[in-house]
């Protein structure tokens, strides 16, 4: 009895031992870039954004003109309007953001008529 109780604890302490040096899971990155012309674009290791499995990703955007801006939205499945960039802003800039199942857009609002794409969270 007294080995099966210490065994147990052996267990447990490995398990603990090895979660606590696992560290936290990296959030995936997704690079977003608008302008220097009228085109905008999102990008998961180098490869177009299509799909993506819910979850929280960190949207790295490369603005690379004053006459544009990065804005996410969540077209089905609930409302989430953001902008990940303003218009007058030049530069790159991180937004973590939790992607819930459904269709989304990004665009770029002064131009969204020509500015835009698509990808599905599932």
């Amino acid at each position: 009895m007294i080995r099966t109780v210490l065994a147990i604890a052996a267990i447990g302490a490995v398990i603990a031992t090895s979660t606590a040096f696992a560290g936290p899971t990296a959030t995936p990155k997704l690079n977003g870039t608008v302008g220097p012309g009228f085109t905008i674009k999102l990008t998961k290791a180098r490869k177009t954004v299509k799909t993506l499995t819910h979850g929280r990703y960190t949207f790295v955007i490369k603005d690379k003109a004053a006459i544009h801006n990065f804005t996410l939205e969540r077209e089905s499945g609930g409302t989430f309007e953001k902008q990940l960039t303003t218009v007058s802003f030049v530069g790159t800039k991180s937004v973590t953001v939790r992607l819930r199942k459904g269709k989304w857009k990004f665009y770029c609002k002064p131009h969204e008529s020509t500015m835009f794409g698509f990808f599905t969270v599932k």
